[in-house]
């Protein structure tokens, strides 16, 4: 029997539920593999009415994942557009910022920082400013308040979303549900459905799944996270990641230049003019240290 094609909806664990023309099919792959992300074309078998097996995945756009010495936890395949979210309070981790930021630029998505809770007046200007190394590379920055102004949220975010395969990610307590509820009005009942369909129980919030926003425009919520961990890129792919390195690379004296300690590299005369933040330098160096204490990384 020749293999259909599904699209995978959640994960957990090693169950998918699949998206099918009109079904809805619970999942699993052959043996212990576990490298289907949500958002994957799978090539699948029926075993029963609502039930399959994955047995490929088709080429994937992108990818976004994260990893840290050992392993590597995919978050979604074929996205377009990674979503930032932070808030005016409590306090976001200007580490986790920069982490999903170097993610997305190495896996070819477009990345937006979405501030959530500017009604909280007072916070706001401190929040603005933390977030402007970011705008100063080009990150395009946007303000929103889910449940204080939901129509001006709407009005924000939706054309952003037209179109696109975007995931929200943020830390806890940030107001990412607040807004996937507000855009996805349907949610809280979708997920109750895929927590029953993958039989996770009815509060597990610790899976990646996908909404349609319409025909053509997919959202996927992640659960929050404090860490993300980028062992699995290179120190070649580090530095292609940082936007405000790329003009200044190729132009170090020697051509294996580390931008640690050289004489003559072009980078570090850039965080001396000012031209690179030396924030920004410093992150790059301590994921270059991570990534040479990845041993046995699968």
């Amino acid at each position: 029997m020749a293999n259909r094609l599904g699209t995978v909806l959640a994960a957990h664990g090693r169950h998918y539920l699949i998206e099918a023309d009109e079904l809805r099919l619970n999942c699993v792959t052959r043996g212990k593999k576990s490298d289907v992300a949500v958002g994957d074309v799978v090539e699948y078998q029926l075993t029963s009415k609502n039930q399959g097996v994955i047995e490929a995945i088709t080429e994937r756009k992108t990818l976004l994942y994260r990893s840290d010495q050992y392993r590597s936890k995919l978050l979604a395949a074929n996205l377009t557009q990674l979503f930032i979210v932070v808030a005016t309070q409590p306090g976001f981790s200007d580490d986790l910022i920069s982490r999903a930021l170097i993610a997305a630029e190495a896996g070819g998505i477009q990345p937006h920082l979405v501030l959530n809770k500017i009604d909280l007046a007072d916070l706001l200007p401190q929040a603005k400013q933390r977030l402007r190394m970011y705008q100063e590379i080009g990150y395009p920055t946007h303000y929103v308040s889910a449940r204080t102004n939901p129509e001006q949220t709407l009005a924000t975010l939706r054309p952003l979303l037209e179109g696109q395969s975007t995931i929200l990610i943020g830390q806890s307590g940030m107001g990412k549900s607040s807004l996937i509820n507000l855009l996805i009005p349907d949610a809280e009942i979708a997920t109750r459905e895929i927590s029953a369909a993958l039989d996770t129980g009815k509060h597990t919030t610790t899976f990646v799944r996908s909404y349609h926003l319409n025909d053509h425009s997919i959202i996927i919520d992640s659960p929050g996270f404090q860490e993300f961990g980028l062992h699995h890129l290179t120190e070649g792919m580090l530095e292609r990641a940082f936007p405000e390195f790329r003009p200044f690379l190729g132009h170090c004296k020697f051509y294996n230049c580390h931008h640690h300690t050289e004489p003559g590299c072009a980078i570090l005369d850039a965080v001396k003019s000012g031209a690179i933040n030396p924030v920004r330098h410093a992150m790059y160096e301590q994921l270059v240290h991570e990534a040479a204490q990845t041993l046995g990384y699968k």
